[in-house]
């Protein structure tokens, strides 16, 4: 699998390269994020909550299949279930709800969290064991922050770590920087342009945490 990033909360997920691979887009922005627009061919888009920065699904071409709803998908070959959260730590009462997508792809499994804003309920950890991939957010004010990210890594147990929702160059959102998540988790990160990763090269022991850079 071939995972680049997009900014902020926005991953392109290839389980192969070619007309025959199958190409999943998470959170699509907008133009007035300041980030560069997705603006390829996709199969899939999931999108975690109705803000537009977050659910631009018709920058895509291809007409991609847009999932939005909680409940579970089979699209191409790929299992995504969408686990209903909230946007805050109050049940949704300041920013809304929030879809948590766990997806099997190329056989892995990956989670992205979305704009999470609370710890998960044992109801929800249930839904989202044995993660490979976990996409979280770290940059506070909207989301969980990097305190509660760590936290929630904890509940988790991801064996890889690839954070998002942070302070990015050009990005008009009001975020903390990364390297605040870094230090609060005390793991070394690997930084890469891009993450090719298949089963065999997960991390037998402990975890690895990468920070991808913007794509271009």
């Amino acid at each position: 699998m071939m995972i680049s990033y997009l900014g902020q909360s926005c991953f392109k997920l290839q389980d192969k390269l070619g007309p025959e691979g199958v190409t999943l887009v998470t959170d699509p922005f907008c133009k007035e994020l300041g980030l560069k627009v997705p603006n390829f061919e996709a199969d899939i888009v999931t999108v975690s909550h109705q803000h537009a920065n977050h659910n631009n699904a018709d920058a895509l071409r291809a007409s991609p299949f847009v999932i939005d709803t909680p409940g579970e998908y089979d699209i191409k070959g790929v299992m995504a279930q969408g686990i209903e959260t909230f946007h805050d730590a109050k049940n949704g009462a300041e920013r809304g709800k929030n879809i948590v997508y766990r997806m099997e792809m190329d056989d892995l499994t990956l989670v992205h969290l979305g704009d999470l804003g609370h710890i998960l309920s044992d109801e929800q950890l249930e839904q989202l064991d044995d993660i490979d991939i976990l996409f979280i957010p770290v940059g506070g004010k909207h989301t969980i922050d990097a305190k509660i990210a760590v936290e929630v890594i904890g509940q988790l147990e991801p064996r890889v770590v690839i954070p998002m929702h942070y302070k990015l160059s050009g990005s008009k959102s009001d975020l903390d920087a990364v390297e605040k998540f870094v230090k609060e988790l005390g793991v070394e990160p690997k930084r890469e342009e891009k993450l090719k990763i298949a089963k065999k090269d997960l991390p037998q022991e402990g975890m690895d945490l990468v920070i991808l850079e913007i794509a271009a």
